[in-house]
């Protein structure tokens, strides 16, 4: 049986909002991108929170949104999880206990690739130049690995698609919850 939740999670470019929205379609599940939720709900787009109020304050809030989501949808969703989300052990635990937690798993250097392609709507790259992304990326996913390692579920985002990662839901579905 699936659960209620799913919550995708990953680092920043590893495919978790393209991913999450046809797979949510092909389990008829409704989509909910974390990350827009909080904006349409604060009127301030991610960056503009990042700038006005810190990255503590935007975690906070992010914990607050994940926590609404929780508790007031009755019908199954599919979250894509922003990339720092579960780097909490609050946040982790509750996402943990309300539903299954996929991580999307890539290596530093495809990361790397398609953010170097796409930094400037990201608040936490847009101020560095190009050739700092890759230390960037290799410092922060050894310190968020760990957190990602606990979910339930780890699948290969490299050349993953919506299918293969609803066949590997459906899977994970019938043997953890």
């Amino acid at each position: 049986m699936l659960p209620r939740f799913i919550f995708l999670t990953g680092f920043m470019g590893s495919g978790k909002t393209t991913l999450g929205k046809k797979t949510a379609s092909l389990l008829s599940y409704r989509f909910i991108d974390l990350d827009v939720f909080i904006e349409s709900a604060g009127q301030k787009t991610i960056p503009d929170i990042f700038k006005e109020q810190g990255e503590t304050a935007f975690r906070a809030l992010e914990t607050q949104h994940l926590e609404t989501i929780i508790t007031s949808s009755g019908d199954p969703v599919l979250v894509s999880l922003g990339g720092g989300t579960i780097c909490s052990e609050k946040n982790l635990m509750l996402v943990k206990e309300a539903g299954l937690l996929v991580y999307i798993e890539m290596d530093e250097k495809a990361l790397v690739s398609r953010l170097t392609q796409n930094a400037g709507g990201r608040p936490l790259l847009s101020q560095l130049k190009q050739e700092e992304i890759p230390d960037f990326v290799s410092a922060r996913l050894k310190e968020r690995r760990p957190f990602y390692e606990r979910a339930h579920l780890r699948v290969n985002g490299l050349n993953l698609t919506p299918q293969q990662l609803y066949s590997e839901i459906l899977s994970a579905s019938a043997h953890t919850l």
